[in-house]
């Protein structure tokens, strides 16, 4: 059967893989979720500087967005020809954009750190890191299926090929800041995890017009440590946003005991390929994530427009 045409029976068959352990991987369960308010606890962060997972009650503190997204709030799912090229059900199409943002930003001060966004929407938010696989088909897959991804993007990781990520920011996909070179910043020292910030923030800036509104550090690493929030405010991001879902090859990993997406969770997925995916293409993987979320009901809303940047 051709790899690029698999069906979904295929998919569903093949079940959750073990977490891929990529050379630059983000995923790990410890380091996805901090949904909590209290942004710099003063313990600073868990063994291993990976980020605590509060409760499912604790919502995101209030924080702000970057602008709506030129779609408004509905990138709603194409049409069905266009699903069913990629062999895919539809996703049901997300509701208008929030005028009342539930997530508020401040320009100053301590920014929060956030994995799930309170909204009675039935909508989660997709977000994808780093930048190593530049699959000329998955461009045309969103510009078919109209779905809106979160692009957290490593600076050494994709500045041979700027351009590809400008081809899915003009769908209206927004960029944000992932480090230099993906360092574990808990590791090292505070005037090191400023300049992997400041240095990517500066150069995603020049290259795509917008200074990266949020942050997400490699693993998760560090989320919740004062050295870390320090850097961010210095540099310029506003938020740091973790996950409470990973996407791996055929399926995903929950922080979750029920296995079950809620209302403004945030999923995190990876630009990789064949290599990384044990032969499957970055639309395979992809179709497969969405795929998960058709199965439960949800829509994929863009994370933007639910977030009210600060005002200048």
């Amino acid at each position: 059967m051709n790899r690029h045409v698999r069906s979904r029976t295929t998919v569903y068959a093949a079940g959750a893989l073990a977490l891929l352990a990529a050379a630059t991987g983000c995923t790990s369960d410890a380091g996805s979720g901090a949904a909590s308010a209290a942004l710099v606890p003063a313990s600073g962060s868990p063994a291993g500087g990976a980020a605590a997972v509060p409760s499912r009650s604790a919502g995101p503190s209030p924080t702000a967005s970057p602008t709506a997204s030129p779609t408004g709030g509905g990138p709603a799912a194409g049409d069905a020809a266009a699903w069913a090229k990629w062999h895919l059900a539809p996703l049901p199409p997300a509701p208008p954009a929030p005028a009342d943002k539930p997530v508020k930003l401040a320009r100053t001060g301590p920014v929060p750190v956030f994995s799930e966004v309170k909204t009675s929407d039935k909508v989660v938010f997709v977000t994808i890191d780093d930048g190593a696989e530049k699959d000329p088909k998955f461009v045309e897959m969103l510009t078919d299926l109209k779905v809106p991804v979160s692009m957290f993007l490593t600076r050494d990781i994709v500045k041979d090929d700027y351009g590809y990520f400008k081809r899915l920011q003009a769908l209206g996909n927004h960029v944000h800041n992932h480090t230099v070179d993906h360092a574990q910043l808990s590791k090292v020292p505070p005037e090191k995890q400023k300049s992997e910030i400041c240095d990517a923030q500066a150069a995603l800036t020049q290259q795509y017009g917008t200074p990266p509104l949020l942050f997400r550090p490699p693993y998760g690493d560090g989320a919740n440590t004062p050295a870390l929030n320090t850097a961010v405010q210095q540099c310029g991001p506003r938020a740091v946003v973790l996950w409470r879902e990973s996407m791996q090859i055929h399926d995903m990993q929950y922080q979750a005991a029920d296995k079950k997406l809620r209302a403004g969770d945030i999923v995190l997925a990876h630009f990789r390929g064949p290599k990384d995916l044990k032969g499957e293409t970055m639309t395979q993987m992809f179709g497969e994530l969405l795929a998960r979320i058709q199965e439960q009901g949800f829509a994929v809303a863009r994370l933007e427009d639910y977030i009210e940047a600060p005002a200048a």
